[in-house]
């Protein structure tokens, strides 16, 4: 699951160097303290269910306004190609971060720049918003796994800790605040680093970290994979190799106060022997970290990016399809007191499962064509009625290019993937699928440019978001999956910071809706996308 080749680890692990904390650009209400009692979008998804809804009166969109959006502003996130944070709506603020480092606090109504802080390193996570020790807080991970919590008021640093040992480890999912505890899944590059025939491969393990919201102090660290990682054979080159490694956590967790427990989806294994708790469903307990259960749902999935090579040095023995969860399992409530977890993952087929009965798998549903490229990737919607699964199916090819630094590059079949799937969450029965424009946006000599939609989903009353890597941001009407509202953001945009900004493919993150304003980055360069550096701010005729 890891977005990034092993060329690129040296630029991809980098930030450049500017100002910690930048002085606010707001001129009106910037010393106002902020007010987090109305409504919001907070972390991944506005609720600790992970279901990406959000409702009528918090959203203050219906599908009937949806149809008049326009652009009210447009941020600049720097001198970064892929913009993939989820965007963070309280009291009136928008938190948000960029790959190059920096996180920002903006006015949510304006676009204007609150503060700046400069973590060490990129970031990929979003944040997530909750209170340490009396200070309201922002709280992040960055790519060496360090987390931050900051004083959502101003951008001071209020603490920074590295709990996991692994040189490997990194953040990629949004942390969850819950109860005046940060939970913070861990991933890792490791996969990517495989590709390199003298590399020991492999020894990291996926966890989700409790730390106290306050002070940072780690409260538990509970592993994917129970076992150690020990020497096992050698490679073909003479190195070592170790295992079992891998199941790392890519989305960010999901709580469920009633059963006491913590839900993450995990990733596949990166070398032998495989093991029961990858490409599956865990629930942990929330004060102990304790596994309480583990739910399987590809086995056999040994893979690294050695296996894409010429010489397959620290490629397991057995090759499994790449078939992770990049995304969380969402927790809903059914008639008579029931409830399941549904999660959808790269082969294609969504799942439920009975938190009840330790994951009893209760229907599964093939909603697309599988891949490593997905199938479904960062994150399905529900609204208690359907589950809204978005297809990627992207096709991804390396071609030679003597003029870049790798020799070659990527680049994207404009015709293949894409499609949204809405699913009925009691039987799993497909109640329509939106298939892709016909023809594709991209076709038919689109550059960068595919139909694909693996993107995160977004659902309100009425209505489904799906961004798409060929730019485009659609509105699904939730009844029948017709488009009702189509923007493209591929196209270049004058900033409120200042300068111009440019828009492209939309991944990884989906959009926040929140007070009335629809709020999405667009640019994702990575695996052939158009790149892009935007946030986007819509409302009702701009206004």
């Amino acid at each position: 699951m890891l977005s990034v080749a092993a060329g690129c680890l040296t630029a991809f692990l980098s930030a450049p160097a500017v100002p910690q904390v930048s002085l606010p650009a707001c001129k009106e209400r910037a010393s106002a303290p902020l007010d987090a009692s109305g409504p919001q979008w907070n972390g991944w998804s506005p609720n600790a269910n992970n279901t990406r809804f959000e409702d009528a009166a918090a959203a203050g969109l219906s599908a009937g306004s949806v149809k008049k959006l326009k652009l009210k502003w447009a941020f600049n996130l720097g001198e970064v190609g892929v913009a993939r944070a989820q965007p963070v709506i309280i009291g009136g603020r928008l938190f948000t971060t960029a790959q190059n480092g920096s996180v920002y606090a903006l006015d949510a109504a304006t676009g204007c720049m609150r503060w700046r802080f400069q973590a060490d390193i990129g970031v990929r996570s979003g944040v997530t918003f909750g209170d340490a020790n009396g200070t309201p807080a922002v709280f992040f991970g960055d790519l060496r796994a360090a987390i931050y919590a900051l004083d959502a008021d101003n951008g001071r640093l209020i603490w920074k800790v590295k709990p996991v040992e692994h040189p490997a480890s990194m953040v990629t999912a949004t942390p969850r605040f819950y109860d005046g505890v940060i939970y913070q899944p861990i991933s890792s590059f490791e996969e990517a680093l495989a590709a390199k025939p003298d590399y020991r491969c492999c020894t990291f393990r996926g966890s989700v970290v409790a730390l106290d919201a306050g002070t940072g102090r780690t409260i538990w660290q509970a592993f994917t994979i129970a076992e150690t990682p020990a020497p096992s054979r050698k490679g073909p080159t003479g190195v070592q190799q170790y295992g079992p490694s891998g199941a790392a956590v890519w989305s960010s967790p999901t709580i469920d106060a009633q059963g006491g427990a913590v839900y993450v989806a995990t990733g596949d294994n990166y070398s032998d022997p495989p093991t029961n708790t990858s490409d599956a469903v865990l629930a942990m307990d929330l004060k102990t970290g304790r596994v309480l259960w583990s739910r399987q749902l590809t086995g056999g999935d040994t893979y690294n990016n050695s296996c894409s090579t010429p010489r397959r040095a620290n490629c397991p023995s057995t090759t499994g399809p790449d078939a992770d969860f990049g995304q969380p399992p969402i927790l809903l409530g059914l008639a008579g007191g029931k409830r399941e977890l549904v999660v959808a993952q790269k082969t294609g087929i969504a799942y439920a499962l009975d938190p009840d009965r330790r994951g009893e798998v209760l229907w599964r549903t093939r909603a697309g064509e599988g891949g490593p490229f997905g199938g479904s990737q960062w994150g399905s919607a529900s609204d208690g009625r359907n589950m809204y699964v978005a297809i990627s199916g992207q096709k991804v090819h390396a071609i030679r290019d003597p003029q870049s630094p790798r020799g070659f590059r990527f680049v994207v079949d404009p015709r293949e993937g894409g499609g949204l799937v809405a699913l009925d969450v009691t039987t799993g029965r497909v109640v329509w699928n939106a298939p892709p424009p016909t023809p594709p946006a991209c076709a038919p000599t689109g550059t960068n440019c595919s139909p694909a939609q693996s993107a995160a989903v977004t659902a309100i009353p009425g209505v489904v978001f799906s961004g798409s890597v060929d730019g485009h941001l659609r509105a699904y009407a939730t009844q029948n999956g017709e488009v009702i509202w189509d923007m493209n953001s591929a196209q270049e945009y004058e900033a409120a910071n200042g300068g111009t900004a440019r828009g492209g493919s939309m991944d990884a993150a989906g959009p926040a809706v929140v007070n009335g304003m629809l709020f999405v980055n667009s640019g994702y360069g990575q695996w052939g996308g158009m790149p892009g550096n935007v946030l986007l701010a819509f409302s009702v005729n701009g206004e």
